[in-house]
């Protein structure tokens, strides 16, 4: 059984009014990753969520995510096909154990990730993933880069190749 894991397509990311600090190619990745979960409908479609906490320190970096704001909810022109949502607080996904429990108990044995960023939280949770114990597959036509981390995604990228990852 395949999950797909859409990660952080979430207004402050890649919204209308999304922070300057991400520059992705925004209607082309939002169309990618809708056409990929278009394509999905055999398999489990899960949303993931990145929150930032509410702490001195993350008062100073210049977007936020915090959970109930509008800025945290996921973008309104996703196409949303189930209400399995997962929060995390860090970059790899599966820092939440209820999304390694959910799956297990489905019998997923695979993972397909897209969503933002290819340098951070869809590498993060890809690497997360295999750690775990799934296969995986990095679908790079629907995953978006910012420049700011285009050099980790090059790293991460090598890192999920050599651990066997599929790229597609």
């Amino acid at each position: 059984m395949k999950a797909l894991l859409v990660i952080d397509m979430q207004n402050v990311y890649i919204g209308k009014d999304h922070s300057k600090f991400f520059n992705y190619n925004r209607q082309q990745i939002i169309s990618a990753v809708n056409n990929v979960i278009d394509n999905n409908g055999e398999n489990i479609i899960i949303y993931i969520q990145n929150f930032m906490k509410n702490n001195f320190i993350n008062k100073f970096i210049p977007f936020k995510a915090y959970k109930g704001t509008k800025g945290a909810e996921l973008i309104s022109e996703l196409h949303i096909v189930s209400n399995l949502i997962f929060d995390k607080y860090v970059g790899d996904a599966f820092s939440n154990n209820k999304l390694n429990e959910f799956l297990r108990n489905k019998n997923v044995d695979t993972i397909e990730v897209i969503g933002i960023d290819g340098g951070g939280c869809v590498a993060l949770t890809a690497l997360g993933a295999i750690k775990n114990g799934y296969n995986v597959i990095v679908n790079t036509n629907a995953i978006g880069t910012s420049t700011i981390l285009n050099k980790n995604k090059e790293k991460y990228f090598k890192k999920l190749r050599q651990q066997g990852a599929e790229f597609i």
